[in-house]
């Protein structure tokens, strides 16, 4: 007997990076991450594969698939592919959209449900297992899987709250990569009373104005330029940051400014890619 099952999750991008004081701010995004799952009593053990990534780390995606099948008591192997429309390690989430779209697709095959804030937790835990995060992702596991805008307590593992916007939002991504794992935590550390100032104004609903405080903080600590932040600042975007630990970066945009900021980010003069998309606020379920 073999089992398939298939999900996605959003990719998000960040209003505040948790990992200077474990609270963190995300907002889901209209692009996808999609995992099929195939079960079987006859094979011993997971693997998985990433589309167009051949040496791609698989540890997360067979980690979430082994975390459903041990909730359920479930003894099967098989294997987990992924394919993704959100770019690898560019602080865009890729890693808490495998794990959610995973561990749906795995519910999915084996015809169970989860609460849905039980699921993301369990994709927060394969992460940690899998040693992709630092804090365990939470804001942007929660972004990823329930849309909008969210605000967490990583170290409680808390949603604090969830709001609905309606923007577009343009991503600079950079032809590199750049892994949450190998960040410098100890500079992050240093901007936390700053990042603290940043997550009260996320409490108070601007998002906008807490996540350039953010990108400006995090470019700091992390090495990475403003330039591309100033760019947008330049042509009246108010919401502009690095996304994650980089190296993309993320502007909050109204219609009327998206296309001029996609020329001026694509005419920067950096290697990369301007992607047009918006916030995504259905998400997979509601909290």
């Amino acid at each position: 007997m073999t089992l398939t099952g298939h999900a996605y999750a959003l990719g998000a991008g960040t209003i505040i990076n948790a990992i200077a004081t474990w609270k963190g701010a995300a907002f889901g995004v209209d692009l996808k991450t999609f995992a099929d799952v195939e079960l079987t009593k006859s094979s011993p053990a997971i693997s998985g594969t990433i589309e167009n990534v051949p040496q791609g780390d698989t540890t997360l995606i067979e980690r979430s698939v082994e975390l459903v099948l041990e909730h359920f008591d479930i003894e099967m192997g098989g294997t987990v592919h992924t394919s993704s429309e959100v770019p690898l390690a560019s602080g865009l989430k890729s890693s808490s959209a495998a794990a959610n779209a995973t561990i749906l697709a795995t519910l999915d095959a084996i015809g169970e449900t989860m609460e849905p804030m039980d699921a993301v937790l369990l994709g927060v835990r394969a992460a940690k297992d899998a040693g992709v995060t630092i804090t365990g992702a939470l804001d942007d596991a929660c972004a990823s899987f329930f849309g909008g805008i969210v605000v967490t307590d990583n170290r409680k593992n808390e949603l604090v709250k969830r709001a609905e916007k309606e923007m577009d939002v343009i991503i600079f991504a950079p032809d590199r990569q750049s892994f949450s794992s190998q960040t410098n935590v100890q500079n992050s550390e240093l901007i936390a009373p700053w990042v603290d100032m940043a997550y009260e104004l996320t409490l108070e609903g601007e998002y906008e104005k807490a996540m350039t405080l953010n990108g400006f903080l995090y470019c700091g600590a992390l090495g990475f330029s403003t330039d591309i932040m100033m760019d947008a600042l330049r042509i009246g975007v108010k919401g502009v940051s690095l996304s994650g630990t980089g190296p993309a970066y993320s502007a909050l945009v109204e219609k009327d400014l998206a296309e001029e900021l996609i020329k001026i980010w694509k005419e920067c003069g950096t290697s990369g890619k301007v992607i047009n998309t918006k916030i995504n606020n259905e998400g997979l379920m509601k909290p």
